[in-house]
């Protein structure tokens, strides 16, 4: 029970990554505010999981791409809970397609939930932190935004944006007590990927060092890893979890 008595907040976590981690966080023994932005339905089967394994757990529907209700989910998270020692901002979407089709809103909706959001929740949670003087900060970032990828300019951009801002937060927060960092997945069985060709799993893969996608709960153990006390001389780093596609 690594993370008995801290509090955590975990945003886009009705799925996918994002409940993995939701789960992962609470059998370490901390209280999990699950963050949703519309399928209410997964997020109480995210709740239902985590109150299985003896887990406290609180919903919150939020769209994180809104400053407004970015901030109003941070202070009912503190309000309910009684701060916020963790936060992952792992919501994010995708709208992609070749850059000289790409539409105007389709490249301002990926950066609005998956660079704003991080911002926004991120500023709001750090105002906790810096007042108790702790605080464990994950964005999810993803190895496209390291190495980028043909139809995803929008959300290669996004992802990039969210490596330079963990960093400059970073430095900022460092002297507070709090440490951000990144967990840049790589090919992950998520929803996300579900819909890809079985020929584009099969090009995928034999790309990975590793020989296979990785789970969501491969994910969640790097970012277990970062939120522990074993972490707390690291910040400012982004770990890749992609079985070696990215070295």
């Amino acid at each position: 029970m690594r993370l008995e008595g801290k509090v955590a907040l975990v945003t886009g976590a009705s799925r996918g990554i994002g409940r993995a981690i939701a789960l992962r966080l609470a059998k370490e023994g901390a209280k999990v505010a699950v963050n949703y932005a519309g399928n209410e339905a997964a997020a109480r089967e995210t709740e239902a999981a985590i109150k299985e394994i003896g887990g406290e757990v609180l919903l919150v529907q939020a769209d994180v791409s809104d400053s407004t209700a970015a901030t109003d989910m941070v202070s009912v998270v503190a309000k309910n809970f009684g701060t916020i020692d963790i936060l992952i901002n792992n919501a994010g979407i995708t709208r992609d397609g070749l850059l000289a089709r790409m539409k105007d809103e389709d490249f301002a909706k990926v950066m609005a939930t998956n660079l704003n959001g991080v911002f926004y929740t991120t500023r709001a949670a750090a105002k906790i932190m810096m007042k108790q003087r702790s605080g464990r900060i994950v964005n999810m970032a993803s190895v496209v935004g390291l190495m980028g990828n043909a139809g995803q300019a929008n959300y290669a951009a996004a992802k990039a944006g969210i490596i330079g801002f963990s960093k400059s937060v970073a430095k900022e927060l460092a002297t507070r007590g709090i440490t951000v960092n990144m967990v840049a997945p790589g090919f992950i069985g998520t929803d996300m990927t579900a819909v890809l060709s079985d020929k584009v799993k099969e090009t995928m893969v034999e790309s990975i060092p590793l020989k296979r996608m990785g789970t969501p709960e491969d994910v969640a153990g790097a970012v277990l890893f970062l939120v522990s006390d074993e972490a707390s001389y690291i910040t400012g780093q982004v770990i890749n979890v992609d079985g070696g596609m990215v070295m």
